[in-house]
This record gives structure tokens, sequence and C-alpha cells, in this order.
């Protein structure tokens, strides 16, 4: 998720700028939280961070205030259902490569598919949060079963407990997830495998790397 994020996007992308938000947050919390007893060592991990600080020198900062921007509701949910998806599907395709797989995960209308919604918007796709949580080339989000779907098909099921507000909204749904090797070629520059013929990069890698000639000149 992390290295997708990092090393695939263009530099300014939105994407990219907020994984850098998330691990600067994080670094910046666990710097704080382990200062009282390892200060020399806090002190010059602080030091050395690579952007600017509000202050000289870690004790200086105060103790730990997250923001209560971090705090959206049904976000935690929403990921700890993907997760319990993905591990569906990982657990199938044991000892294989997740990335030689697309993912179709079929929810009935309701909270859970919701959820998965916020994580992604589009029918299909190779760079929404929910398919780099699914780890796999492409993911399709659906509310029914496609009609296309052979008889003999792989049918991954499972549930999850959806508890919201302090447990005033529960709600246990169930979902399916199908996976099946995907038709398209590795991408020789973010590996994954949605580019037409190996030697051409994807769509996605096409266009950051448009954006960053287009930059240099």
């Amino acid at each position: 998720l992390l290295s997708c994020r990092l090393y695939c996007e263009e530099a300014k992308d939105p994407k990219r700028r907020s994984c850098q938000t998330v691990l600067a947050e994080a670094l910046d919390i666990v710097i704080r939280s382990f200062a009282p007893i390892l200060p020399h060592l806090a002190e010059e991990v602080f030091q050395y961070i690579p952007y600017k600080k509000d202050s000289e020198g870690v004790f200086r900062t105060g103790w730990i205030n997250a923001s209560s921007a971090w705090k959206k509701p049904g976000i935690e949910e929403a990921i700890e259902g993907a997760c319990a998806m993905r591990d569906s599907f990982l657990g199938f395709i044991s000892g294989k490569n997740a990335l030689e797989y697309e993912v179709i995960i079929v929810i009935e209308p309701g909270l859970l598919f919701e959820l998965m919604e916020a994580l992604q918007a589009e029918e299909t796709s190779s760079v929404s949060q929910l398919n780099e949580i699914m780890m796999a080339s492409q993911t399709t989000l659906l509310s029914e079963l496609p009609k296309e779907t052979p008889s003999d098909a792989n049918i991954i099921k499972g549930t999850f407990l959806i508890n919201l507000e302090g447990g005033d909204i529960c709600e246990q749904s169930s979902y399916k997830v199908i996976a099946r090797p995907i038709a398209k070629a590795k991408c020789p520059r973010c590996r994954r495998y949605t580019a037409e013929s190996s030697s051409t990069p994807c769509p996605r890698c096409l266009q950051v790397l448009a954006a960053a000639a287009k930059g240099s000149t």
C-alpha cells in the first residue's frame, strides 16, 4: 500500500502526499511517546526529521495531541472490513502472487457496501484504496453476482460485524469474493498486471510519466 503510493504516483499527487502526511504524523507520535524513557534516542531522531518542525527539540513540543481530523466516523470499520475480505482472498490463493489476480467483491446493498464505496467510488479500479488493501491488480465492487459468473466459479464467502458509535449501530453483513487470474500484462514500472503489453507501462504509469516529463521541461 505504502510502496505503491510513494514510488508509483506523481510526486505531488494527493494520494502520495496523504501517505507522507500519515507517516509524518505516526513518526511524530512515536517519537514523543518514547521520549520520556529514551530521551537521547528521541532527540536524535527528532533532529533528523527532514521537514520543518515547530520546535527546536522534542521536549519543547509538548505531549501528544492528535487532531480530531483523524477520527473520521466509519473509516476504521471500512478498513477492517476490507482487511477481512483481503484475508479471505489471500487465504484462498495461499502461496501465490496476489498481483496476478483480479478480485470481484459482491456485497448486498447496506452499510458494509456503503463503507466499501468510501474506499472505491468506481465499480472497477486498479488504483483505489480498496484495491490497494486487497493487494490485487484490479478490484471490482458489485451488489450482486455478475450474470456471466460460471457455475463452477470459486466463490469465497464470509461475514463481517460492523460496530459503529460505540455499539449503537451493529450490523452483521455477508460478502462474497471471487478471485480469478487477471488477463492483462505486467507493467514494467509498477509491477501490477494492468498493462496491455509487458513492454508498455499501464495507463496510470503512462499518465504519471507524462506529467513528470512535462514538469521537467
